[in-house]
């Protein structure tokens, strides 16, 4: 009952550290034998051209055979780029593992980046986000369903096992998200919340 986080990039001790409280035992992913026997995975934001180079290793390919298996995975920010079945803009590398559209950096540059307090179907009315150069869903298909807007615009969505989020909720110290990813979306039992 191990959570991976893929470790090529981006916040990836925060959602450790995040998943680690909730008693969650965790895996630091860089290799395609770092995928074997996970019941679940995440995947941080970060540049999503990096995440590209998945390919020169064999994770992309992994991956993409774990999404047809069926494997809950959690992608946040450059992860939910990755997930989604259509990119808008630059074109990458992609899993489409859920039927959603985005688009990249669609809430600005980095200077842009902003926090806001989010209203998410089944988690709460007052679940806290940080957005940084964060893409947004354009377009959500049948498959999928949307659980969380801001100013009007989806953010988070599920679909099957999948779950997307175009914000950051590990660099908060709030952890229902991650709490909803291995309680609802990976079924899992945890060992006991830690503060």
């Amino acid at each position: 009952m191990t959570i991976g986080v893929l470790g090529l990039q981006g916040a990836v001790r925060e959602h450790v550290r995040s998943l680690d409280r909730l008693g969650a035992p965790t895996r630091v992913v860089k290799s395609t034998v770092d995928l074997d026997g996970l019941s679940g995975l995440v995947l941080p934001g970060g540049e999503s051209t990096a995440i590209a180079l998945l390919g020169e290793n064999g994770v992309f390919d992994r991956l993409r055979q774990l999404v047809a298996e069926g494997l809950p995975m959690f992608g946040t920010c450059a992860g939910m780029v990755l997930l989604a079945r259509d990119v808008q803009g630059r074109a990458l590398p992609h899993l489409g593992a859920i039927d959603i559209a985005v688009a990249r950096n669609a809430s600005g540059r980095q200077v842009h980046s902003f926090e806001a307090t989010l209203r998410i179907d089944e988690i709460g009315d007052d679940v806290p986000a940080v957005f940084i150069r964060a893409p947004y869903i354009t377009r959500v298909g049948a498959g999928a369903r949307i659980l969380a807007r801001h100013d009007g615009v989806p953010v988070m969505a599920v679909g099957g096992r999948i779950l997307v989020a175009s914000f950051h909720p590990e660099l908060t110290e709030d952890l229902r998200v991650h709490r909803y990813f291995v309680e609802t979306i990976c079924g899992l039992r945890r060992e006991g919340e830690r503060g």
